[in-house]
């Protein structure tokens, strides 16, 4: 292997990237749902039928304007997991995320795409590919992913 002419440059600073992200109001019913009525919802495509959750206004596939709001199942298959041994701060609290803890991507019952959420389990033993998983809802709930408290395995 040839050595390169330039040599690798590391620098490490601090820096501060502040940004506000809007869900829309194509994710504001999912959250509503949510809060209200414990429900998931998707939204279906008029020209492949699929359904995405969370919604979004066009199709991926198809490129054509989605208005077809569905439930979905809080019940899914999980598709892929992690479990995660480093905490961050969470951005909406403020506190420290408790590790470890589960991270898993779920293709809910009546979706087509995936859905990314905190798992309940952490110990690898009780994590397989293709579990059923069921979702947790918080008793108090605000309008936010977090209404989900975590995804547990179905035993």
């Amino acid at each position: 292997m040839a050595e390169s002419r330039y040599p690798l440059l590391f620098i490490t600073w601090d820096r501060e990237q502040p940004y506000n992200y809007s869900i829309g109001r194509y994710g504001i019913r999912l959250l509503r749902e949510l809060r209200d009525n414990k429900r998931i919802v998707g939204i279906r495509c008029p020209k492949c039928g699929r359904v995405y959750v969370p919604p979004r206004r066009v199709c991926g596939r198809c490129f054509v304007s989605m208005e077809e709001f569905v439930e979905v199942g809080s019940r899914g298959i999980l598709n892929a997991y992690t479990v995660v041994y480093f905490s961050f701060i969470d951005p909406e609290t403020g506190t420290q995320r408790p590790v470890p803890y589960g991270y898993g991507r779920i293709k809910l019952h009546g979706a087509d795409s995936e859905f990314l959420h905190f798992l309940k389990e952490t110990d690898l033993k009780d994590l397989r590919i293709g579990a059923e998983v069921e979702a947790v809802f918080n008793e108090e709930r605000v309008g936010s992913f977090k209404d989900i408290k975590y995804f547990r395995v179905i035993r």
